[in-house]
């Protein structure tokens, strides 16, 4: 059976990206802030947090639909990336441009920074057209919700989005920050997310204090957990992540590799969290796919993935900690 047939019978997962961006990723020795800095390469990459974890997803041979809203005169590298990966493209076009990044990435420090410029502005009434491309799947087992709003939502879009998802039967898994974050997670119970996935400082803002420790992520974590979330995951960078659930708490992590850029490298770990959630394996798997995918992901530019077996070589040297 080739590629093609054995994804047509894995479960959908759909990711929603509402502020997508061309990724521009200029790669330098050394990044002097106010000086002359010369480039030695520069990529542009079809991006946003959903996207991202969708083509991540696709190199791994998940079944993956992608929806969202993406400016009608510039998509074109998107159709071109999508039909180059296969995923099935179910974005609405709204009028102007998609937004740039520039993302300046460090190689001496392994560090990149980010330029995010502001995405084009919409109608609220489009989060409800966006809804409407469920009404016409089947019901679908995950679905990420990622990234930014874009001008024009209010802050409360993704609470919205989830509460509807979850009434068509949906796990869903949201990763974003800030008021957005808030607004998701100011609801009852039932209204939450499956899962969220913060940075260690998204969670400081959301907590509303510093967390120096480990110890400290752990408590921060499972407090959300206990709101009614079923999966709480803290991306730690260097240190790995943390995977919080009813029964578990664990740190897993990978010894430092050599990082090409470190963009994309958190929408990777979701890609894998959701790849190991949708095939339905325990804990600890889901926390070495993910470790795994993240990793994999610094070794190139752009929304890329090496081959399965590479992957699973990697998830097997995942350290698994208790905490």
């Amino acid at each position: 059976m080739n590629n093609t047939a054995l994804r047509s019978l894995k479960r959908e997962i759909i990711t929603v990206t509402l502020n997508p961006a061309i990724d521009q990723t200029i790669s330098l020795s050394q990044l002097v802030p106010g000086a002359l800095n010369l480039a030695h390469e520069i990529q542009c990459n079809p991006g946003g947090k959903g996207v991202n974890v969708a083509c991540c997803l696709a190199d791994f041979g998940e079944r993956v639909s992608v929806t969202g809203l993406l400016g009608e005169d510039n998509s074109d590298s998107f159709v071109e990336m999508f039909r180059h990966k296969g995923i099935n493209d179910r974005f609405l076009r709204v009028p102007g441009s998609t937004r740039t990044n520039i993302k300046l990435s460090d190689r001496s420090r392994n560090e990149t920074t980010d330029i995010n410029l502001p995405g084009i502005q919409v109608d609220a009434g489009m989060l409800d057209a966006v809804l409407w491309q469920f009404d016409a799947l089947d019901a679908p087992v995950h679905v990420v919700l990622a990234g930014s709003l874009p001008i024009g939502l209010p802050q409360a879009s993704y609470a919205h989005l989830i509460w509807q998802l979850k009434r068509r039967g949906a796990c869903v898994l949201l990763d974003t920050s800030g008021a957005a974050l808030e607004a998701a997670l100011d609801v009852p119970a039932a209204a939450m997310p499956s899962c969220v996935k913060p940075n260690r400082h998204e969670l400081e803002q959301l907590v509303g204090q510093a967390l120096p420790t480990l110890e400290l992520i752990t408590a921060a974590a499972r407090e959300l957990q206990r709101l009614g979330i079923a999966k709480v995951v803290v991306s730690l960078g260097e240190q790995g992540a943390l995977f919080v659930d009813a029964e578990h708490s664990l740190l897993a992590s990978l010894p430092a590799l050599a990082a090409r850029s470190t963009v994309g490298a958190g929408d990777a770990l979701v890609a894998g969290m959701v790849s190991a959630w949708n095939a339905g394996l325990d804990s600890e798997a889901i926390a070495r796919r993910a470790v795994a995918f993240a990793a994999a992901k610094l070794t190139s530019i752009g929304p890329h993935l090496p081959d399965a077996s590479s992957i699973g070589a990697l998830a097997s040297r995942v350290n698994i900690r208790q905490m």
